[in-house]
């Protein structure tokens, strides 16, 4: 699907839900992003670009540590959401196919106050208020799909 003069660029990202238990209760690591020129704070699932080289298991690995500030590891996948957006590169219109490899990860060590500057903050979330703080329908799909993946 290509809009007429805007050129069209596929983009792949991965990232997870990292998970730990505490007691009974199941918590995820969410992190809030720092707002851009148009788009307020909001609460999101940590994830990023897959660097060439990189599977999209270690890219989510890497993000999950950059963006969360904790150490994780792979249970499963979840799922790969797909869809497309618009932004501005310089004076040009881009229009992106975006593919984002969602995992489900178990938290090893480190503390989300760990985390990167591109990130205002991370917190541990109960698995159910974290699924209403999420700002993207696609990510709180996500994550209570993970609930019933989570053993």
């Amino acid at each position: 699907m290509k809009s007429p003069g805007i050129p069209t660029k596929q983009q792949v990202s991965a990232g997870g839900v990292a998970f730990r238990k505490n007691g009974t209760t199941i918590e995820i690591a969410l992190i809030r992003v720092l707002p851009e020129e148009i788009s307020a704070h909001r609460w999101q699932l940590p994830k990023g670009i897959v660097d060439e080289g990189e599977t999209p298991a270690e890219a989510a690995l890497r993000e999950v540590r950059e963006e969360a500030g904790i150490d994780s590891e792979i249970i499963e996948k979840i799922e790969t959401i797909e869809y497309w957006y618009f932004a501005g590169r310089g004076d040009e219109r881009v229009r992106f196919h975006k593919f984002v490899h969602f995992f489900l990860m178990k938290y090893l060590s480190g503390s989300t106050d760990d985390h990167d500057h591109e990130v205002e903050e991370a917190r541990w979330v109960e698995i159910d208020e974290a699924i209403a703080m999420l700002a993207f329908q696609s990510e709180r799909d996500v994550v209570t799909k993970a609930r019933t993946q989570i053993v």
